[in-house]
């Protein structure tokens, strides 16, 4: 881990994070400098007339003020030839600084980012609504099969990219957050704290495990998948917090591999995971305390009588692996996850043995 805090690619994350706040942080110190600049020249204004004119200091502020909002009133008290001149240039004076406020406001619509400040703020609104979504951390090849393929589950997602020009390849209206996903506001921003997961899927390792520690610390509940580019990563990565850590570069070899030896299986299986041809499906449901399934054995449950779907396997809380081909003395348990195989109408009816479907 040492050296992962530096390096290029931080230096960019915290590039495009300076980026994406510039707009509004230029428009900020502009507003702030009229401000200064006004009530500067309100002060001075103020005491000019209590040292030229002589007047009170309540007077002097009457002056200055109805002087620079030009309303056309009278003056106060009749003026000296040194207050007069010292009126006129008053007047110039908080003319250029309105006229200073008209052009950055000019300036802030006609370059785009008063529009750009508002669709953030819709956006946000959006994401502030949302809760049990997904975040997406990198939108590069695998985020963007990563997305799809939650999409077209019914899922609901949050791209988090640090880069401006790569939101320009998201969905129309998907929710999206630019910004660095090692950095504590901008998760929260994408709904850390109601997500129901987190996909840290950059091409650096380095990224992912900050992103993972961070979003650890921030939802200690939290589901973290972790993309893992290097064989030495993987523990670094479950030991700053991933639920799960996996290796495109491994999966993509075992699945050639699977190809080229038992291509009719690997077509199956892709078919079933990844398509609606058939009408079979590859499900995985939890068995709840208070559902029929709990405390009874296999044999007892005739889970294939009564629903038609195959329990192909158990994974059990506190338990390292998956328990395949059951026994029939094999007793389901609160919190077991059942991977089966059956249509749509028979999973649901298992979901509801187990007591998840409500």
């Amino acid at each position: 881990m040492k050296g992962w805090g530096s390096g290029p690619h931080m230096t960019n994350n915290m590039i495009s994070l300076l980026r994406s706040r510039g707009p509004q942080r230029r428009m900020q110190r502009k507003l702030l400098r009229f401000a200064v600049a006004y009530l500067s020249v309100i002060a001075l204004g103020t005491l000019g007339y209590v040292i030229i004119e002589g007047w009170r200091v309540i007077e002097a502020l009457y002056m200055t003020v109805i002087t620079l909002s030009t309303v056309g009133f009278s003056e106060v008290r009749p003026l000296s030839s040194a207050g007069r001149l010292f009126t006129s240039a008053l007047i110039v004076a908080g003319v250029g600084a309105v006229t200073y406020l008209f052009a950055a406001i000019s300036q802030y619509i006609v370059s785009g980012e008063l529009t750009g400040s508002i669709r953030k703020a819709r956006m946000q609104q959006r994401i502030d609504a949302l809760s049990e979504h997904y975040i997406i951390v990198g939108f590069g090849r695998v985020g963007q099969q990563v997305v799809e393929d939650l999409l077209e589950a019914g899922s609901r997602c949050v791209v988090l990219e640090t880069h401006p020009e790569t939101l320009h390849h998201l969905p129309d209206g998907l929710p999206h957050v630019e910004g660095d996903g090692t950095d504590d506001e901008v998760l929260e921003r994408a709904g850390i704290g109601r997500a129901s997961g987190l996909v840290a899927s950059t091409g650096d390792d380095a990224t992912n495990l900050f992103v993972t520690l961070t979003a650890r610390t921030l939802n200690p509940g939290l589901t973290i998948v972790a993309r893992s580019n290097h064989p030495a990563s993987e523990s670094k990565l479950r030991r700053a917090g991933a639920s799960h850590v996996i290796s495109p570069y491994r999966i993509s070899g075992r699945r050639i591999a699977r190809q080229l030896l038992t291509p009719t299986v690997t077509d199956f299986l892709d078919v079933v995971m990844h398509s609606g041809k058939l009408e079979l499906l590859l499900e995985e449901c939890t068995v709840l305390p208070d559902g029929r399934l709990a405390g009874r054995t296999v044999a007892e449950a005739e889970v294939r009588r009564h629903t038609g779907a195959n329990v192909l396997a158990i994974r059990r809380r506190g338990q390292d692996g998956i328990v395949t081909n059951l026994p029939a003395d094999l007793r389901f348990e609160p919190n077991d996850v059942l991977i089966a195989l059956g249509t749509a109408e028979q999973l649901t009816q298992l979901a509801g043995l187990a007591g998840t479907a409500g």
